[in-house]
């Protein structure tokens, strides 16, 4: 497994107070992709990170932070002629904001000659997200090659709008036409309709129709996953602390469930385990639920799974 993408130094409040009132902040790794690997590494899978990062102390910790993890970084690459790039959160009563430095970063100088053709034909799964062609014209080429190119690997696709890198009459076009591209695409409903217009799952579908599994996400409520054939799993109720960086726990589980055999129940199921605990934290990755909690809570009938939920305090 083989995950692409920008990791940049991330900033946090230590509570989940705004920015300019907190007086205490977090320092780590926040990107992603590389979450989404360093989900897997947790869950037992052999994963890899690729990218470029400033040959500065940020971005020497955040290689070290992701590899601590378990995640390979062999493939990430320090350039000395660009910088780290670096977010800050900002968790307000309206919802979290995210105030970006990256502009010029080593990872917006990635192209189509990034990596060989026998690096990229290593991987049995290759994940991507909306999020690395919005970055520069060169990481735009990128992805195109890695979506167009004969390939072996399976791709997923994180749709993963940020409409503060890109105005939706570019992002709406584009993102589509590089999910049509993918092997399973993931996308939230609520960015979906600011995309999109559309205004349910199957209209999603409909629009999404080439890929082999489409999942939409709809917030707390539940999760979908359309391919041969609709499976909805409603979502266990979580207190919410902050909810940046669930949707890539999100993807990491329903991944974990696809790499293990898993039926589309269960991988949704992992998907949502995942992010119920990414909402308990201001951080963009977590510990994961212990493995034998998950395999207990995979399992549960209908009935008590809706009734699972997973407090704040």
């Amino acid at each position: 497994m083989l995950c692409l993408g920008e990791t940049m130094s991330l900033v946090s409040p230590a509570s989940p107070v705004p920015l300019e009132q907190a007086p205490v902040f977090t320092l780590s790794a926040g990107g992603a992709e590389s979450n989404v690997a360093i989900h897997l590494a947790a869950l037992g899978h052999r994963v890899g990170w690729a990218s470029r990062v400033g040959d500065d102390p940020l971005g020497r910790r955040l290689v070290a932070t992701i590899a601590a993890a378990g995640v390979d970084t062999g493939l990430v690459e320090v350039r000395s002629d660009a910088p780290t790039g670096v977010y800050f959160k900002d968790p307000t009563p309206q919802g979290t904001r995210v105030h970006y430095y990256r502009a010029g970063s080593a990872a917006s100088t990635m192209d189509e000659d990034f990596l060989p053709d026998d690096v990229l034909d290593a991987p049995q799964v290759l994940h991507l997200s909306g999020i690395t062609p919005a970055l520069s014209a060169g990481c735009d080429r990128l992805v195109r090659h890695l979506l167009t190119r004969p390939r072996r690997a399976r791709i997923t696709f994180d749709v993963n709008y940020r409409p503060a890198l890109w105005p939706v009459a570019q992002a709406a076009p584009e993102l589509r036409e590089l999910a049509q591209l993918a092997d399973t695409v993931f996308v939230g409903l609520d960015e979906a309709t600011a995309l999109w217009g559309v205004e349910t799952p199957e209209d999603v579908r409909k629009l999404l129709d080439r890929p082999s599994v489409v999942v939409v996400k709809d917030g707390a409520d539940a999760a979908h996953a359309l391919g041969a054939e609709a499976v909805t799993v409603p979502a266990p109720e979580v207190e919410v602390v902050e909810p940046v960086g669930a949707g890539d726990a999100f993807a990491a589980g329903f991944i974990s469930g696809v790499l293990r055999g898993a039926d589309a129940v269960r991988c949704l199921r992992l998907g949502h385990l995942l992010a119920a605990h990414s909402l308990l934290s201001t951080e963009d990755h977590t510990a994961s639920p212990d493995r034998a909690d998950l395999a207990r809570w995979l399992d549960l009938d209908e009935g008590r799974w809706r009734a699972l939920s997973f407090g704040a305090g």
